[in-house]
């Protein structure tokens, strides 16, 4: 196999992005910005492990600049300043703990916005209300009628909006999606994702309730959640783990959200659907002995016309058959397809086909060339030049998170959903459900396009 640099992978990702992603609406031609030489000055919301680990790749970028950095914590904006990619820019930007105050800045262009999942969509909204680019971690929001706004939100203002569902920037993704789309396995009648893990018993501890930490401010985190005492699990930040706040249902929706986002809005792309049209899910919290809202176990099928699709998320057990804690699955007449971020691997199915089928399918079988991360920034960055749609446009991530929405729904109403993906808007499921569609924000925080 031919070696791909990794100038080839950038260069191949950014040009197929306009066409590999689904994208429902174009931008208007209107929206246009300066050249591709200008530079591109960057604030970023959410000075966290992730938001210190997108900082870093979009300063490895040419002609780009952090001006500015926000977050209600000052020991992560500490953290943040001391940051090799910092150091070796050579320039500090300026800090503040309210985000509303870098939205005034004249001298961003756009925002990375890597804060909790419970500001996603209002940080989004009023970015683009005030002029600026985004590019928002996923999920990108806590519920589905948030979602639709911040779509709203890029269109009417003519924005550029790029989820950090990196994956469809990533060269063995775009491999894998389009086998599948050239019937290399055949026709689909099965789809599986899961994710696996062994927290037993203790989880993440049942620690109590106590003042906020020196340097928070934890009204501020809170925003538009519901108020309540200071909890270092829902607040998440503790030593170097992914912050615990996406097991709380006031900030996020779990593992479904968490990661099932990123494993559905790939068999969404590879199967060119906008979504399911029912939903149910079962499970609970068994026996992890720790204070997160969230399911230890949890499996939901989701009906497409022809084909079904499982998420399995289980907290309890590790073991797959694979030997892998997650991944996706693409069962076909032909063949059947495993894929995660290390590549992926194709098995003909024993019955007879064609031998040139066959050798197609071996020679199909690939190690990871890169992971996306390293095209996913370039594209949202050429996208703000040249004011195209990114490869993972707001109203694809919006589509790609409800998925995961539904599936919370349906565990949490104990109903079966019947939804509508061409609107967008539940057709059966019940009072319940319906009402979980959307979140009530603690005054004075408005959620207005």
């Amino acid at each position: 196999m031919k070696k791909v640099t990794r100038r080839d992978f950038i260069r191949r990702s950014a040009a197929g992005a306009a066409g590999a992603g689904m994208a429902f609406s174009a931008l208007p031609a209107s929206a246009q910005v300066a050249g591709a030489n200008d530079r591109v000055r960057i604030g970023i919301i959410g000075a966290g492990k992730m938001g210190r680990s997108n900082m870093g790749m979009f300063l490895e970028q040419p002609n780009v600049e952090v001006v500015a950095l926000c977050d209600v914590y000052q020991s992560s904006l500490d953290q943040c300043l001391k940051s090799k990619a910092l150091t070796e820019a050579g320039k500090q930007p300026e800090t503040d703990k309210d985000f509303r105050r870098m939205l005034d800045r004249k001298d961003v262009d756009a925002v990375v916005i890597s804060s909790p999942d419970h500001w996603h969509a209002l940080q989004t909204v009023m970015a683009c209300q005030s002029g600026k680019d985004v590019y928002v971690e996923k999920p990108i929001s806590v519920a589905v009628e948030e979602g639709r706004k911040m779509v709203q939100a890029a269109r009417k203002y003519n924005r550029i909006v790029q989820v950090g569902t990196w994956q469809r920037s990533g060269v063995h993704f775009q491999r894998a999606v389009k086998l599948i789309r050239d019937g290399v396995i055949g026709k689909i009648s099965f789809v599986k994702t899961w994710n696996y893990s062994n927290e037993y018993p203790k989880g993440w501890g049942n620690p109590p309730d106590a003042d906020p930490l020196e340097g928070l401010d934890w009204e501020l985190w809170l925003g538009p959640a519901p108020k309540v005492p200071f909890n270092i699990n829902r607040f998440g930040i503790l030593g170097n783990r992914w912050a615990t706040f996406r097991y709380f249902w006031d900030y996020a929706g779990g593992m479904m959200t968490d990661w099932g986002v990123h494993l559905l809005d790939i068999v969404q792309w590879a199967m060119q659907v906008a979504g399911p049209t029912v939903v149910t899910a079962s499970g609970g919290k068994f026996f992890i002995q720790d204070n997160r809202d969230t399911p230890d176990t949890l499996q939901v099928t989701y009906e497409y016309p022809g084909w079904i699709c499982t998420y399995e998320n289980r907290v309890c057990n590790a073991n797959s058959m694979y030997g892998k804690n997650y991944g996706i699955e693409f069962h076909g007449t032909d063949g059947t397809m495993y894929l995660n971020r290390s590549g992926f691997e194709v098995h003909p199915e024993k019955r007879r086909v064609g031998r040139e089928k066959v050798d197609m399918m071996e020679s199909s079988q690939m190690k990871r060339v890169n992971n996306g991360h390293e095209a996913h920034v370039p594209d949202f960055l050429d996208a703000m030049r040249s004011r195209r749609l990114p490869q993972s446009d707001i109203e694809i991530g919006d589509r790609s998170t409800n998925v995961c929405h539904l599936a919370n729904i349906a565990l949490r109403s104990g109903r079966r959903i019947v939804w509508d993906p061409k609107r967008q808007v539940l057709v059966e499921g019940g009072g319940e459900a319906k009402k979980l569609l959307s979140r009530e924000y603690r005054k004075p925080w408005k959620l207005e396009v």
